[in-house]
């Protein structure tokens, strides 16, 4: 196993063993044991009593934090014609159609969302292999699959805002960046309580029982904050009310 540093080692000392922290308490501490020289996103981790290898269990859906991750994506657009111009005058950084995919083939990969007109799924789809892998594939449930042209700019200056996907990984934990060591504990806190709120509405109508199991947040380097799992809950409901 990977020895962890002094610095992770001195920080971890201030979680205290067996505790789980109230959200309020779990954001101030997450920034307190964020050691590192920049600044550290802050991540929350997820872990849904779900078995992933069933397809009616797998959780996934979009999330508009009210505070943003901290960094502002880069939107490409796979559009033609008239909807490629509108989706330019929207703010998207790459618009283009078999341009945009030859280059995707070649290895360019720098961009943070992707978004796709209906007409323009035939040609994306070989990119599966691609940008799945990645989170990156255009998804009607993801509401990354428009129809309408006039749909892009709402969905296009959401992404820009701070909507994020989610989706569980093979061991049904939902990972998802929610800001960054300098955000306010209230941005970090109303962004967690969306989060949590969004991942309990997509909650599987196959699933049974307790659905949360537990909610840890974490900063880039430094260790884990276990949170009070009800207590969350209740503050998110509270919040989304």
């Amino acid at each position: 196993m990977p020895r962890h540093g002094k610095k992770y080692l001195e920080a971890a000392k201030l979680i205290e063993p067996g505790r789980s922290y109230a959200p309020a308490e779990a954001v101030e501490l997450v920034k307190k044991v964020a050691y590192a020289d920049f600044d550290e996103s802050i991540e929350a981790h997820i872990r849904l009593n779900i078995d992933p290898r069933q397809a009616d269990q797998n959780v996934r859906g979009t999330v508009v934090l009210p505070h943003g991750t901290g960094k502002e994506p880069r939107v490409l657009v796979f559009a033609a014609g008239e909807a490629a111009r509108i989706a330019q005058e929207a703010g998207a950084d790459y618009v283009g159609s078999d341009d945009l995919v030859q280059r995707i083939q070649a290895g360019w990969l720098e961009f943070d969302a992707t978004i796709a007109m209906a007409d323009q799924m035939g040609k994306v789809g070989g990119l599966g292999r691609i940008l799945g892998r990645r989170g990156l594939m255009p998804n009607p449930r993801s509401g990354t699959v428009i129809r309408a042209a006039e749909d892009l700019p709402g969905v296009i200056q959401e992404l820009k805002r701070g909507r994020v996907e989610f989706r569980n990984d093979r061991t049904g934990i939902v990972h998802v960046v929610i800001g960054r060591e300098s955000f306010t504990d209230e941005q970090l806190a109303e962004n967690l309580y969306a989060l949590v709120d969004a991942v309990v509405r997509a909650k599987p109508q196959a699933v049974k029982g307790t659905y949360c199991r537990s909610i840890t947040l974490t900063s880039t380097m430094g260790p884990g904050v276990p949170l009070d799992v009800a207590r969350t809950l209740e503050e998110a409901a509270r919040y989304a009310a």
